[in-house]
């Protein structure tokens, strides 16, 4: 199979897209404010809540709810497989689509296969990540169940303790978070049907949505801001 330079090109740029991105937001958000970072220190507080409360329904509604939205995500994925899959057996007809189509580059049957393929990586990927979160968020279920009643809020122990409950829910909304930059993705790695210039200008523009919408967004202002009240709060846990 012969595969044109510009293709190869621009699968190289979508991997450094995800890959790069992913590793720059991973240590950005060590050092700047984010939405990972302000809602780490959100579920920080959450959970310091948690150990106070006798009656903790509200807390368990609320995961309940995280874990439907995730459930969803993971059977629609299975779905869109699904779909994928089935396109295998009909590459030719989506050939004859392509090519019906203006300004799209002429189709290669093995390159339309490695198209498909990837799209099926992306998906698995994403099924696996969201999976995942949802076994963690179970395992935070769990460990709010284990915890004892402190009302005076002082035990060290029950406060540490409430820092790692919520370190285990942000690792479960990271997982959330690389199953929906999966879906992103997948929609960069469409534009590949249609012309390869076009998959290097949808991988860019993915980085760039993502980044926006996680350091530039107005709801990472405002959470920040939030966070700066609740740090001047005399119940506010620092790490």
């Amino acid at each position: 199979m012969m595969i044109a330079w510009i293709d190869s090109l621009a699968f190289i740029v979508f991997l450094i897209a995800w890959i790069g991105y992913t590793s720059f937001a991973r240590r950005k958000a060590k050092t700047t404010n984010c939405i990972a970072r302000v809602m780490h220190q959100q579920r920080i507080m959450w959970m310091s809540q948690v150990i106070g409360k006798e009656n903790r329904v509200g807390e368990a509604a609320l995961l309940a709810n995280l874990e439907r939205n995730i459930a969803f995500f993971a059977s629609t994925t299975l779905l869109v497989l699904a779909g994928v899959l089935t396109l295998f057996s009909q590459v030719e007809k989506l050939e004859t689509v392509i090519a019906s189509i203006p300004f799209t580059a002429p189709p290669n049957h093995a390159l339309v296969q490695v198209k498909l393929g990837l799209l099926v990586g992306i998906f698995v990927l994403a099924f696996f990540q969201f999976t995942w979160s949802m076994r963690q968020y179970g395992f935070v279920n769990v460990m709010i169940g284990a915890a004892p009643l402190d009302k005076s809020g002082t035990d060290t122990n029950l406060i540490a303790y409430a820092k790692q409950m919520a370190v285990v829910q942000d690792q479960a909304a990271h997982s959330y978070n690389y199953g929906l930059r999966s879906y992103y993705y997948s929609m960069a790695a469409l534009c590949w049907f249609f012309n390869p210039w076009m998959f290097i200008v949808a991988s860019l523009f993915v980085v760039y949505t993502l980044y926006q919408r996680e350091f530039n967004s107005k709801a990472v202002v405002a959470i920040t801001a939030a966070q700066s009240h609740l740090e001047k709060s005399p119940l506010h846990i620092k790490e």
